[in-house]
């Protein structure tokens, strides 16, 4: 058996998956879904898993939501240090590997089926081309493949950490207002979902939209505000949510445009993550290959490129499980 697992901010996804399967027909035997959050560590979820499980595990591979350096990471929105050679001490797993999140959903990308993706921008993906990988969940995380002759090869990146960089005078606005409350203000503090409630917030001391109070109250009652500024900016039933959400789509936009420059992505740029499968009407629009495009000189370049939404829910969790069958060799 191999285990594979998705760990995220939010939620962990584990599974196992058969080592004689071919990498084209891997599925789940077993998965199951736990909240991070409730948990002191990676081991004690994989603990609960297995304790029902009479298996031998050969390899586990993770996706995990932090940089990976020499086998470790401290996850960026959780109080957890993985290991991984912790891990295979433990459960006496012999091969155990750690991959950044996003490298693992970038495993994924060659392996996806056309009933997995949504297009946004058709374009004309170049054979061999840099592929890059965006992806707003909890976090913003990004990651890019280059072909090496034969493959695909995924390479991490914290891209979504670097600095914001505003595009219109509302957007300057915004990063003046989040320069009060944060020492630097990032992508990720902009485009993720843990950056929604920022959006909303400058929106509300704008005072260009009013808060209705039965939004006020929702808000107030609520452990994650983001599920219902988003749910209410979809169904347009308050102004400042639909702000929100459009200000939230521009500068996803123009965030993966500078990300398909910096990798020169002619094979493609993938929009992964829990939220983009939720906006694909916001997404599927004139307006957002606008201000993907918005880059003067080079605005012909990336108007050919293929644009694509990944709406598989377990793409980052195969992309590890892709990973451990390479471990392995098989």
């Amino acid at each position: 058996m191999l285990l594979a697992g998705d760990i995220g901010g939010t939620k962990t996804v584990l599974a196992l998956f058969s080592t004689a399967d071919s990498v084209e027909s891997l599925h789940a035997l077993h998965l199951q879904t736990f909240p991070s959050g409730r948990f002191a560590s990676l081991e004690a979820i994989i603990a609960q898993f297995l304790q029902d499980k009479a298996v031998e595990i050969e390899a586990a591979s993770f996706g995990v939501a932090g940089p990976v350096v020499n086998g470790r990471s401290q996850i960026t929105n959780l109080p957890w240090m993985i290991d991984a050679a912790n891990i295979g001490q433990t459960f006496g797993i012999e091969h155990v590997e750690l991959l950044n999140d996003l490298e693992s959903i970038a495993n994924a990308v060659p392996h996806l089926q056309a009933d997995d993706l949504a297009t946004i921008n058709e374009g004309q993906a170049e054979a061999g081309g840099a592929i890059a990988v965006i992806a707003p969940g909890t976090g913003l995380g990004e990651a890019f493949l280059i072909w090496d002759g034969q493959r695909y090869q995924a390479h991490p990146s914290e891209g979504g950490h670097t600095s914001f960089a505003p595009t219109n005078a509302d957007q300057r606005a915004l990063q003046a207002y989040l320069e009060q409350k944060f020492d630097h203000v990032s992508f990720e503090r902009v485009c993720s979902g843990s950056g929604i409630p920022n959006l909303y917030d400058f929106w509300q001391q704008d005072g260009r939209y009013q808060e209705p109070d039965w939004l006020r109250e929702q808000i107030k009652q609520a452990d994650d505000p983001t599920p219902i500024i988003v749910e209410a900016g979809l169904a347009k039933t308050a102004d400042i949510c639909t702000a929100t959400v459009q200000l939230f789509v521009d500068i996803l936009a123009a965030e993966a445009s500078n990300m398909a420059l910096s990798v020169l992505a002619t094979g493609g740029v993938y929009l992964g993550g829990g939220i983009p499968p939720r906006l694909l009407n916001l997404l599927q629009t004139e307006r957002f290959m606008a201000e993907f495009g918005d880059k003067g000189r080079f605005t012909g370049l990336l108007l050919g490129m293929p644009v694509h939404v990944i709406c598989n829910p377990q793409v980052a969790l195969l992309g590890a499980a892709w990973a451990g069958m390479d471990l392995l060799d098989v």
